[in-house]
């Protein structure tokens, strides 16, 4: 398994002029290649670790499986050059029968700031989704809801230590948390967790809540519409795409969820006042 931090040397300077050599923990970003049937699909940057959750929640915020049967298998290779050991770079995906292939993905190279890959409007995604929303109603009390920002907090090891990760949370109604991923982009934290659900035989999400440690995105909330997770909440502001897409795809958005205080966006119906 790829390591998910490294040491660099460095230099810490301060206004007052002070200066001093020190060791940093950085983040490590890496390329993860999936493979479909042997064929590239899609090469993503991600922090290593729960790659196959990162792939499988891939396949399902694009549309290509639904259901754990769907992936009867996913395993990494081996390294091409006749060496035994595994490359952890690179995942096979193995598709059921019953699922067509999907073409490559359009973006050679997905970053760690990208979400978004092949995907032309909004209504692509809202018809490509497998678990329409419910009808709104109330699913988690104000309080419950404003106390989830810390309890991602205080689970993000991998921020402890680097500064440089986002986080993703899957949280019960009453503040239980389900399944929690970091990773250097927002949108691969977000599918490892999904990618979980999927593996664990858990979809669609309803009556769970997804904290994010950042801000509320179009690909967020697209995500979180196509894993049926009914509330999607961040610490920071939503952009107006995300807002629109939550508003139509039937999600709860909620906004700047700070402890003491949040802005809902959009069905304000599923939070008990």
């Amino acid at each position: 398994m790829g390591r998910r931090t490294t040491r660099h040397p460095a230099r810490r300077l301060t206004s007052a002029g002070a200066s001093r050599r020190e060791v940093a923990t950085l983040a490590v970003e890496e390329p993860l290649e999936v493979r479909i049937g042997g064929r590239p699909y899609v090469v993503t940057m991600r922090t290593p670790g729960d790659d196959m959750d990162l792939a499988a929640g891939h396949l399902v915020s694009e549309g290509v499986i639904w259901h754990r049967e769907h992936l009867p298998e996913i395993c990494y290779c081996t390294a091409v050059s006749g060496r035994a050991e595994q490359d952890y770079n690179t995942l096979t995906v193995t598709l059921s029968p019953d699922v067509p292939e999907p073409e490559p993905a359009r973006a050679a190279t997905m970053t760690s700031a990208c979400g978004v890959c092949g995907v032309d409007s909004i209504d692509e995604v809202r018809r490509s989704t497998h678990f329409p929303a419910e009808p709104t109603a109330p699913l988690v009390d104000v309080d419950a809801l404003l106390a989830l920002p810390a309890r991602l907090r205080e689970r993000q090891a991998l921020f402890d230590k680097t500064g440089g990760v986002h986080a993703a949370g899957l949280f019960t109604p009453d503040g239980e948390v389900l399944c929690l991923r970091e990773d250097v982009g927002r949108h691969n934290a977000v599918d490892k967790v999904v990618g979980w659900a999927l593996r664990e035989g858990r979809l669609p999400l309803r009556d769970t809540i997804l904290q994010v440690s950042g801000r509320a995105s179009f690909e967020l909330a697209q995500k979180a519409s196509m894993a049926g997770i009914p509330v999607l909440a961040a610490v920071s502001a939503p952009s107006s795409l995300a807002v629109h897409l939550a508003d139509e795809a039937c999600v709860t958005l909620v906004g700047f969820s700070r402890g003491d205080r949040a802005t809902v966006y959009t069905h304000p119906e599923r939070v008990r006042a």
